[in-house]
């Protein structure tokens, strides 16, 4: 016999499991309609947000995302950080795996050097041991999170590998302690409600057009 409530609880999973398939669904259609001027536009807006921000500005260790064509384009920002001497960390995800590292780049131009994954990402190669992971170090101050979707209180909806979550438990038991997490979304991403397990962990902020 089953034990007691494992039954309800299979069925619960179940269900969740469905309710963010079919939001990331609705989500993807809603950024496939969305121009790349219009992103453009977005993104050069919340790149303006992000470089007045003061959590941004207090912040030397950086992790953030390399975009891809539906994300906000972060590049704006990566200069920035560069400009005003502060380190930037960007993910190196394991195929297969919800494992991922966030190694150094050495210079705005050093995203030229690398691989372009089957995912159509660029990040440093699997043989690449020579850039810092910044939890081998001193930890982060903050880290901006890609996501499809978000809602108003801070929960956030993944591509369902799981990657953010498992490196963010990393960072709690790093002595620096867990950084500050800032979203960026278009405001096509704002949801009423994201559907979240117990295990998933809230974005500390979400910037978008409208916030």
């Amino acid at each position: 016999m089953e034990p007691p409530g494992e039954g309800g609880e299979m069925a619960a999973a179940a269900a969740l499991r469905a309710a963010k398939r079919a939001l990331r669904g609705e989500l993807r259609q809603r950024l496939r309609a969305l121009g790349a001027a219009e992103k453009q536009r977005q993104s050069r807006l919340l790149s303006r947000k992000v470089i007045g921000h003061p959590k941004y500005q207090e912040s030397k260790r950086i992790a953030i995302f390399l975009s891809m064509p539906d994300e906000i384009q972060t590049e704006e920002i990566i200069k920035d950080i560069f400009k005003h001497g502060k380190e930037c960390f960007i993910p190196r995800y394991k195929p297969h795996s919800n494992h991922m590292d966030m190694l150094k780049l050495s210079s705005a131009e050093d995203i030229s050097s690398l691989t372009l994954t089957s995912w159509n990402i660029l990040q440093p190669s699997d043989d690449d041991s020579v850039r810092e992971e910044a939890l081998a170090g001193g930890g982060l101050d903050l880290i901006f999170m890609p996501g499809l979707g978000f809602d108003k209180k801070g929960n956030r909806l993944g591509r369902g590998k799981g990657y953010y979550d498992t490196y963010l438990e990393r960072c709690i038991k790093h002595p620096s302690g867990k950084p500050y997490t800032i979203a960026l979304a278009f405001r096509e991403q704002i949801c009423e409600s994201v559907p979240v397990a117990e295990n998933d962990v809230q974005v500390d902020e979400i910037l978008y057009e409208d916030c």
